[in-house]
């Protein structure tokens, strides 16, 4: 009797794998067509603004610096990785560390880009709400960055 539960229980694993696999590659091919638009917009956008012309929207004080560079971070998509030599390059070009911050934090977890594909995925409310919330906290990572380095007395 236990040996015949087990039968039917591991039947009714590998069905329930079966149908959660079918329903996971239906979801990746209805999200494709977005992801591989999402992929391209990045390329077209890092193609035609380079990095030294980003400098010359910045030297406006503290907080202009900070909104313009989580702005163009937003409407831009980024990879982690890259942040470090990207935030390395913007600096030496004159950039305020405030605009760099802002745009790295910005660039790395907004991304008006894959908006889109983003809704479709999680739905729009949490779309909304995730952005929002990141770019404002890539302000506030930006200007307690600003204040860390103050106080300790670094820059």
């Amino acid at each position: 009797m236990i040996f015949n539960m087990k039968q039917q229980t591991k039947k009714s694993d590998k069905n329930s794998v079966s149908i959660s696999a079918k329903k996971t590659g239906k979801m990746f091919a209805r999200t494709l067509p977005n992801i591989l638009a999402v992929v391209f917009l990045s390329g077209l956008f890092i193609e035609f603004v380079p990095i030294e012309h980003l400098s010359d929207f910045f030297g406006g004080g503290l907080l202009a610096d900070g909104l313009i560079g989580a702005t163009i971070g937003s409407v831009s998509t980024g990879n982690p990785l890259i942040s470090y030599a990207l935030g390395g390059e913007l600096l030496d070009h004159g950039m305020s560390l405030v605009a760099v911050t802002a745009l790295i934090v910005s660039w790395v977890t907004v991304g008006f880009i894959q908006f889109p594909a983003e809704i479709q995925a999680f739905g729009p409310r949490f779309a909304i709400i995730r952005n929002c919330l990141s770019f404002l906290f890539a302000l506030v990572i930006a200007f307690l960055t600003i204040i860390t380095i103050q106080f300790m007395g670094i820059g």
